[in-house]
């Protein structure tokens, strides 16, 4: 289902020293896994036997125990087509390994030892095991089986998936398994664990899990020993977790007292897409690796993971500010620059009363804050025509008057009439012409102002507008500085929220934020906004949703069909299959004026500037892109 695989993720509730009873836990939790679809269920550290045995691992009795349960273990599986990844003790060459062992449908696929032992403070690996760090290329027998052994071994299905393993200690490792799994093609680790519970140990171990799913382009899967184990000395609280490319999908609840197991679908087409992307992958040196194929992984028949509406705007309400001061940091700090490298301290902005003006204003407004300049040197310009509304005109004024700025009005209904008689336009015909004139006159206006005040033109257009081209070229399209160019509408929405803290514009923003998305180009009946933005081009949080799947991983226009069907509720099908059409051949037909855009910062993920991130030749088509179910 577009690359999606459930993968699971078990704390089971462990009796040291009595393989027998954990082998039967263990096939119960795979039972209800296969019953969930899960492909993949990983198991913690030295499950069958517990982790915390002791010297009990010294003795012959444990590992003839573990061996006849993991016996039963693939007599079970044989029915199966899930994996489990379970942790065992083998004995090779006469010597004792933690290892992790794969199984699926009654065979051991491959046995991986642990690379790095810890044997500090209450650790003491070394005591009872050896590494594995050096075994490659080996075979072993066990269960009348012969088994690649060995720290060489990646997993595959020879088609989305291929995993990589390693063990506990190895992630904390100066020089983790995992950096050349991934090398190597790996974009799944699992790590089998026993990390214990110490005071703030539980926070650097989910950012350690998260930051190597990052690092990597990878899903990262972890699961720690639970409270089973003994606390003669130490507690393990079961600590599990899934991560993907830096994002935390699941994680259990520690210290429960029963099972616990968590699952998520794990988007493997977006992380190999993100894995293509990113060219230090090619610039790495790949090892010699055994690659071991797995049965293809279960399909699932309904995705069972949140899709975020709104992927650009931070979904945890606790990084709201952090996030939005950022964000505005980066914009005043991208103008700083321009602003004392050109030696000035004037800059013309074009105020509408709408949210893309009325950040551009505050953004600009905190790089003054920021340098000291007398907030008299933003010049803004209201620009009233034939469809501005009384509303968004006097929250521009009253904004400008509240913040201290410049303001003057200069109205273009005079000057676009007179445009009109020398084009020979009827000025009742309502069409792309007389739209357009007003956009470049208010943009002539600014211009020629600016030249006037040795000042430089802030541009309002944001990056929404940009990727649907819904700007007219030298128009509004035009600026000396586009301050907006990297921010999405969902998220300038989000901003100008965040500057409602301010109480002295509350009010102001607070109305902003409640107007209708208009360019107000068309005449008004009774002073209402007769020209709703998102009645023509479709709404803004579905073009946004499109932009991100479209850009950031490269989705087919079916998956991002299919994604925002999952994620809005309040449109139909069909109604998203219309708009998204309606991006496509926008996105396409408009690249023209992102190829002579002018200068802008680049905020988040994605740019769509030709300097920056996005480069494509302004006449490509747009047919293959149109074919949806």
């Amino acid at each position: 289902m577009y690359g999606f695989y459930r993968i699971a993720t078990s704390v089971p509730k462990v009796q040291i020293a009595n393989p027998s009873k954990n082998v039967e836990n263990i096939i119960e939790i795979l039972e209800e896994e296969n019953k969930n679809e899960s492909s993949i269920v990983l198991f913690p550290e030295l499950c069958i036997t517990g982790y915390t045995a002791g010297d009990l691992f010294l003795n012959q009795n444990l590992l003839d125990s573990q061996n006849k349960a993991l016996k039963k273990l693939l007599q079970k599986s044989e029915k199966y087509s899930l994996i489990a990844i379970v942790g065992i003790v083998v004995s090779f060459e006469h010597r004792l390994f933690n290892c992790a062992a794969v199984i699926q449908r009654g065979k051991i696929l491959g046995i991986v030892p642990k690379s790095y032992l810890p044997n500090k403070n209450e650790f003491y690996e070394k005591r009872y095991f050896q590494s594995g760090i050096r075994i490659k290329s080996k075979t072993l027998k066990l269960l009348n089986q012969e088994i690649p052994f060995g720290v060489d071994l990646l997993f595959s299905d020879e088609n989305d998936i291929t995993f990589g393993i390693e063990i506990c200690e190895d992630l904390w490792s100066i020089l983790p398994p995992s950096n050349q799994m991934a090398i190597n093609g790996a974009n799944m680790i699992f790590n089998l664990s026993a990390s214990n519970e110490l005071v703030g140990k539980s926070s650097y171990r989910q950012e350690l899990v998260k930051t190597q799913s990052a690092r990597l382009v990878c899903a990262y899967i972890y699961s720690s020993c639970g409270v089973g184990e003994s606390s003669s000395d130490t507690i393990f609280g079961g600590d599990a977790l899934i991560c993907e490319y830096g994002s935390i999908l699941a994680k259990t609840e520690r210290f429960s007292l029963d099972n616990q197991t968590i699952r998520a679908d794990i988007d493997l087409e977006k992380v190999i897409w993100l894995r293509n992307h990113e060219s230090y992958f090619g610039d790495s040196i790949p090892t010699e690796v055994r690659v071991i194929k797995i049965a293809s992984a279960i399909k699932i028949s309904k995705l069972n993971r949140y899709i975020n509406k709104h992927p650009f705007v931070p979904y945890d309400e606790k990084v709201k500010k952090e996030v939005c001061e950022e964000i505005t940091n980066i914009q005043a700090h991208g103008l700083i620059k321009r602003l004392t490298h050109i030696n000035s301290k004037k800059v013309v902005i074009g105020i509408s009363g709408g949210l893309d003006s009325t950040l551009a204003l505050l953004a600009t407004y905190k790089a003054y804050e920021i340098l000291n300049y007398d907030f008299k040197g933003i010049i803004a310009i209201t620009m009233p025509g034939f469809g501005t509304t009384s509303r968004t005109k006097s929250n521009a004024i009253k904004l400008c008057e509240t913040l201290g700025v410049t303001i003057k009005e200069i109205p273009i209904s005079d000057i676009s009439l007179k445009e009109f008689e020398a084009l020979g336009h009827d000025k009742n015909i309502h069409d792309v012409t007389y739209e357009n004139v007003q956009a470049r006159a208010r943009t002539s206006i600014l211009m020629n102002l600016a030249n006037k005040e040795g000042a430089i033109v802030i541009g309002t257009g944001d990056l929404s507008e940009i990727a649907l081209g819904w700007c007219t070229y030298n128009g509004d399209h035009m600026s000396m500085y586009s301050l907006n160019s990297g921010i999405p509408k969902t998220l300038i929405s989000y901003l100008v929220e965040y500057f409602t803290y301010k109480n002295e514009i509350k009010e102001i923003l607070i109305d902003i934020l409640n107007t209708p998305i208009s360019p107000e180009l068309l005449p008004h009946d009774s002073d209402k906004i007769s020209q709703e933005t998102e009645s023509i081009i479709g709404p803004y949080e579905l073009h946004d949703f499109f932009l991100y799947h479209f850009l950031r991983y490269g989705a087919k226009p079916s998956k991002i069909l299919f994604l925002a069907d999952e994620a809005f509720k309040e449109y139909s099908k069909n109604e998203i299959k219309k708009w998204l059409d309606i991006f496509i051949k926008r996105f396409f037909t408009q690249q023209f004026k992102r190829n002579a855009m002018p200068d802008g910062v680049k905020v988040g993920t994605i740019s769509l500037s030709p300097r920056a991130d996005w480069r494509m030749p302004s006449d490509a088509s747009f047919e293959e892109w149109l074919e949806l179910p």
